[in-house]
């Protein structure tokens, strides 16, 4: 599933490695000016939480994340199903088969696009808080794709990841909550297994039923609605309890909230920091434009585009409260998990100013 990379020579390969660790940490010093956030001084000294990796490794470290996010959920639907643990069973072997290729085939073609990473849930002797993963070949590839400098395209991408790594900083509770959320998630998701085939297909007859009405007053399902401004995997919300899509609505309102503020931080960027930032940035959104059909097909069924669209949302959002009430009052984003906006509130950021009395 993994493409090769680009062909370099060991010598190319260890300049690139020691260019991007430089790049990650020059790039912190610039997140703090922009952002005002102590959190980040003195974030760049060190770069042992920086691994610069290839297409496997990154795999390979999202593999192990995983394992260690889903352990608790993996537990608790034994517990209730002890045939998926014994060894042999149709469950355990069967099972992990489809998983296993699932979630192989994800990683691999994931694995080939993504730039950089930080992990929040690592947890090493050198890396205690965290690390921030750079894949190496990707940004060569890319930069080499879009025909810009690579010395300016590697600073960009690791301004946008050490945000995310000063967020975390800053919050030091954040990954904890989130942690506890996606357990509590995957856990329900897991255990309720119950009816599923039933629920599946009810959900399935609905939404065709749905599909047909849109399609009959010319709408369209992945653009959103009034009420429901966020594209979704409308099969997975409708299988889900009450409960569960009030801690997925919070999820992507706090991830909304990440990718939203690094973009933030990005476009705040100008020529003095990296030279040719509007032409990266010009070129790197008309990438998009050029993807094959196959790519555009996984893109789908990924949600990727979908996920893309709440970003560009926590994007304005961010963008909103910090012309209205600075940057500094916006920070206070970052004290306490009360201070999160909820799913309402990104696509109203108003009602968070007022909620939190910033003005």
């Amino acid at each position: 599933m993994v493409p090769p990379g680009p062909r370099l020579s060991r010598r190319e390969a260890a300049k690139e490695v020691a260019d991007l660790r430089q790049a990650a940490k020059d790039s912190v010093g610039h997140v703090y000016e922009i952002t005002g956030l102590e959190a980040a001084r003195g974030l760049g000294e060190a770069t042992s939480d920086v691994l610069v990796i290839d297409r496997p490794g990154w795999s390979e470290a999202n593999a192990a994340s995983f394992r260690e996010l889903l352990a608790p959920a993996l537990a608790a639907a034994a517990e209730k199903k002890p045939d998926l643990l014994r060894e042999g069973s149709n469950s355990q072997v069967f099972g992990s088969a489809v998983t296993g290729a699932e979630l192989g085939g994800i990683l691999g073609f994931l694995s080939a696009n993504v730039l950089g990473q930080f992990d929040p849930f690592h947890s090493s002797p050198s890396a205690p808080n965290g690390r921030l993963l750079l894949v190496a070949p990707n940004i060569v590839s890319i930069a080499e794709q879009l025909q810009v400098d690579r010395t300016d395209f590697r600073l960009w991408v690791c301004l946008h990841e050490q945000t995310h790594r000063v967020q975390f900083t800053a919050a030091p509770w954040l990954g904890d909550h989130l942690r506890e959320k996606i357990t509590q998630l995957s856990t329900s998701t897991m255990s309720n297994t119950e009816g599923l085939p039933q629920r599946l297909a009810e959900a399935l007859k609905s939404l065709r039923a749905e599909k047909k009405k849109q399609k009959k007053n010319g709408s369209d399902d992945d653009a959103g609605t009034a009420t429901n401004p966020v594209p979704r995997n409308r099969l997975l919300e409708a299988i889900q309890s009450p409960e569960d899509r009030e801690i997925m609505s919070h999820i992507t309102a706090v991830m909304s909230l990440l990718e939203g503020h690094a973009n933030v931080v990005m476009d705040a960027v100008d020529t003095s920091i990296v030279p040719t930032v509007k032409t990266i940035r010009s070129r790197f959104e008309d990438r998009g434009k050029h993807r094959s059909q196959l790519e555009k097909l996984v893109r789908k069924i990924l949600q990727l585009d979908a996920k893309a669209a709440q970003y560009r949302d926590g994007q304005k959002f961010v963008g909103h409260i910090v012309e209205k009430v600075g940057m500094a009052k916006f920070n206070t984003i970052w004290e306490a998990p009360e201070h999160l906006p909820t799913e309402q509130e990104l696509h109203n950021p108003d009602q968070w100013i007022e909620r939190m009395h910033l003005l």
